[in-house]
Parts: C-alpha cells; sequence; structure tokens
C-alpha cells in the first residue's frame, strides 16, 4: 500500500487499441491501473483520425479512473509522470499552443499521393537519410496531404502524440528523439532535421520543436487535468516498443524483443548508426534503424501487422470476447503446427508491414482453429524474411522476449518458436506502462531500487 513516506509515479501509454494508465511506487512496485479505448474516428477506406479534444478528453477520463482506485489508498498526488506512444501519429499545434489538425493513425492510408510527388532526390535519399521505408506510414506523407488539403504549414509545430499530451499536462513543448525519429524529418546521423525534407514540405526548422532524450526533465503538470497529476514532474518516455523493452531489460545486443500488439514489433539494439547505404538496404525490406530511448544508441524496428490480420481473423470467426479467443486459441493448440489440411489449402497474405489486409482464399473446407494458424504461419514466413534482412546487416540474434496482449495465447507463442531465436515471455501484462512509469520514477529519484 502506497503511503506518505512512497511517492507514486504515473506511466502513461498511448497505444494503438487502449490508452493505459499504470502508477508504481518507489520501489517499483504497481499500485494502480485503468485503461480507456483510443478515440479513433474511422472514415472511408481505412482512413483513421483523432480529435486534440477527444484525446485530452479520454487522458482525463483515465486519470479520473485511476484517481478513484487509488482513493481508497492514498490522497497523495503524483511525483512524477511519464508518457508513451506509438509513433508516427502526431499534431500540429499553432503559437498558443492549440491544435491545428488531426492526427492520423499509423496505418492511415492518405499520403500516398503527397509523398509520390516529393522530388527526386528526396525520394531516392529518404531511406538512407531518416531510417525509414518512404511510404503512407510516416509523419511527413500526412504533413503533405494536409498541406495540399489547404493547412497553411508556416507557423505551425509539430508534436508526436505523447509530446502533445504532456504539453496538454502543461508541460514543455519539445520532440523526443526516438519518436521524432518516426516522423521522416529526422536525418538519423546528424540527429537534426533534413534541410531537404523540409524544403519539400515548404516549411523551415521552425516546424521542430527543441529535440530532447527521453526521460528528461519536461516540467511540472498543471491542475488542468485534476488534483492528482497537478504539481508531477513531467517527461516523455518515447516510443512505445523501444520502452517496453529497456523497462524489461531484454534489449541487449544480441537478442529482439518482441511486442505483439496491433503491429508486431522486432527490435534490435545498436551502438552506433549503420550508415547510409545499410539504412537503403534494410528499407527495402520495410525494416527501420532509428534513434533509442537510450541516448546515443539505435535500433533496428521490423514490423509485421500480426495483430491487425488475427483481431480481423476472430471477428470473421464471429469472435470479439477473451472466452471465445480462448476456445479457438485450445482448438489451434489441438491441430498440429502445420494444421490437418494438404498444403495450399489455405492461402493467406496481407502481413507485411506496407499492407494489413486480411485475404483468404480457401480451397477446401476450414474450421477457424485451421484459418487462425494458417494466419499465423503467414506472419511467421514475413517475419523469416525480415530476420533473414536484419543478419544480413548485424550478427544473428541468440535470444527473444515476446510482450504483447498476443503472446498470452499459445498458439501465437508456439508459432514464434519455429522463426525466434529461444523465445520466452515478459511477465508483465503492461510493458509500456510500467517502462514510462519507471522512466518517472528515474526522473526524480537520486538512487532508484532495483
Amino acid at each position: 500500500m502506497a503511503t506518505s513516506s512512497s511517492r507514486l509515479h504515473a506511466g502513461i501509454d498511448l497505444g494503438s487499441t487502449g490508452i493505459k494508465m499504470l502508477v508504481i511506487d518507489d520501489a517499483g512496485t504497481e499500485i494502480a491501473a485503468a485503461q480507456v479505448p483510443t478515440p479513433w474516428r474511422v472514415g472511408e477506406g481505412g482512413t483513421t483520425d483523432i480529435d486534440a479534444g477527444d484525446l485530452v478528453a479520454a487522458v482525463r477520463a483515465l486519470i479520473d479512473r485511476v484517481d478513484a482506485e487509488l482513493a481508497h489508498l492514498t490522497a497523495d498526488p503524483l511525483t512524477s509522470l511519464a508518457v508513451a506512444g506509438m509513433g508516427e501519429t502526431g499534431i500540429l499545434i499553432d503559437a498558443d499552443g492549440a491544435a491545428a489538425g488531426p492526427g492520423f493513425a499509423w496505418f492511415d492510408p492518405r499520403g500516398w499521393e503527397q509523398i509520390a510527388a516529393f522530388p527526386a532526390v528526396v525520394r531516392d535519399e529518404f531511406a538512407g537519410r531518416t531510417g525509414l521505408p518512404l511510404g503512407a506510414q510516416v509523419s511527413v506523407a500526412k504533413l503533405a496531404w494536409l498541406r495540399d488539403q489547404g493547412t497553411d504549414l508556416a507557423g505551425l509545430r509539430w508534436l508526436d502524440l505523447p509530446e502533445f499530451v504532456v504539453a496538454a499536462l502543461g508541460g514543455d513543448v519539445a520532440l523526443e528523439l526516438s519518436l521524432a525519429s518516426r516522423t521522416g524529418l529526422i536525418d538519423q546521423d546528424s540527429g537534426a532535421a533534413w534541410p531537404a525534407m523540409l524544403d519539400a514540405l515548404g516549411v523551415d526548422a521552425d516546424l521542430l520543436p527543441p529535440l530532447r532524450g527521453g526521460g528528461l526533465p519536461w516540467g511540472v503538470a498543471s491542475d488542468a487535468l485534476g488534483p492528482r497529476v497537478a504539481g508531477a514532474a513531467l517527461t516523455v518516455a518515447g516510443h512505445d516498443h523501444l520502452v517496453a523493452a529497456q523497462a524489461n531489460g531484454t534489449l541487449d545486443a544480441d537478442g529482439y524483443h518482441v511486442s505483439l500488439g496491433t503491429a508486431e514489433v522486432l527490435l534490435r539494439v545498436l551502438d552506433a548508426p549503420l550508415g547510409f547505404a545499410a539504412r537503403q538496404r534494410l528499407a527495402e525490406a520495410l525494416i527501420n534503424e532509428v534513434r533509442h530511448v537510450v541516448p546515443g544508441k539505435h535500433v533496428l524496428v521490423a514490423g509485421v501487422k500480426t495483430g491487425l490480420l488475427l483481431r480481423r481473423a476472430l471477428h470473421a470467426a464471429g469472435i470479439s470476447d477473451r472466452t471465445g479467443r480462448d476456445a479457438l486459441d485450445d482448438a489451434v493448440m489441438s491441430l498440429p503446427y502445420e494444421g490437418e489440411l494438404p498444403d495450399g489449402a489455405i492461402e493467406v497474405t496481407g502481413a507485411r508491414n506496407d499492407d494489413g489486409v486480411l485475404r483468404l482464399t480457401l480451397h477446401t473446407e476450414a474450421s477457424p482453429a485451421e484459418i487462425f494458424g494458417a494466419v499465423l504461419r503467414h506472419s511467421n514466413d514475413e517475419i523469416a524474411q525480415l530476420i533473414a534482412a536484419m543478419d544480413r546487416e548485424v550478427a544473428p540474434a541468440t535470444h527473444s522476449t515476446l510482450t504483447g496482449g498476443w503472446a498470452g495465447m499459445a498458439s501465437v507463442r508456439r508459432a514464434r518458436a519455429e522463426v525466434l531465436p529461444n523465445p520466452s515471455l515478459s511477465t508483465r501484462e503492461q510493458d509500456v506502462a510500467y517502462g514510462a512509469a519507471d522512466m518517472a520514477r528515474r526522473l526524480v529519484s537520486a538512487s532508484v531500487p532495483t
């Protein structure tokens, strides 16, 4: 139980499906937690965005839920609070800090026409400079789309979602390096804005607030979102997958940290950037080489849209609750990994990171368990290709740690054991929120218990 002698530290995880908050004490013990849905607005053709006011309201509702859970334990306010979250999604703000447009989900398709119209030198050098494949997922695609829809970018500033929430809490207006690395605006070698990209957008470097490392001081919370957070020391923890891996202590040079959420992400840590040519080669396989939340470190980030496809497979089978998911998991585990149907009986596509559309071709009758198993094997095939591409640039990994909601399914763990080296399962349910809370704790602690 938290007492007046044990301070409270919170982490917020701005996730694709839900926004989570976790409170820990000075010893790292979990005290309270809550979750609310991410308030996306879904339109035609897969377009998905978020209104800034809706986001702030959701964070306020989340804080209120945690406050209610803490009420019977202590009235003490939070000492510190850190926010982590998805990359790519961000919000333009004006000089007064007000939102000048929506935030776009990383899987929103808008921006393809705009990136195709970038100057040839920008398209040719994009991956080598930014460490990212050029596609609609990167933030610059959405900035170009907004510009072409009539938004005057002059005088506006970009904040990634976690930085926007910290600013809404009363913190500084600044960019965190691992999140800024997801935008397409940063040259990975210099760590500063890429001038050619700014020119292509028709903006100057003022679009980017000052860059800052994750976990550094970001100001103090106001009372705008309630007394429980008022006065808390604030920080931006960074890109969600990296925060989770760092919290677990599982992202070492020899291993993969594998986060199985809506997107499935494989991480490898690097002591230094691999350089322009390697980034170009990796981008051809849709692999990123960007900055870590740990100062001076870089990471390889390889993704597949496994969770998106698995969720759609569940819905196609009429399953929308945990009980149904568990029953399907048991049914898949009753089959061999390869299934019992002839080779080629089920064809699956869609897991590649630039896709996400589940396409099934059934050449025979197939049960939901056979279909789910086929989706897992298809995602394994995509992961094997990513691993091969990374192994051409760095020494092969020797072990893996699985985290995220889908890792709770035995059938998913069995499938990944076919393709990942020596996999083990994280023991935490909320890795990102815990990682953020731990960074908040460290922000105000000269000496942190281990």
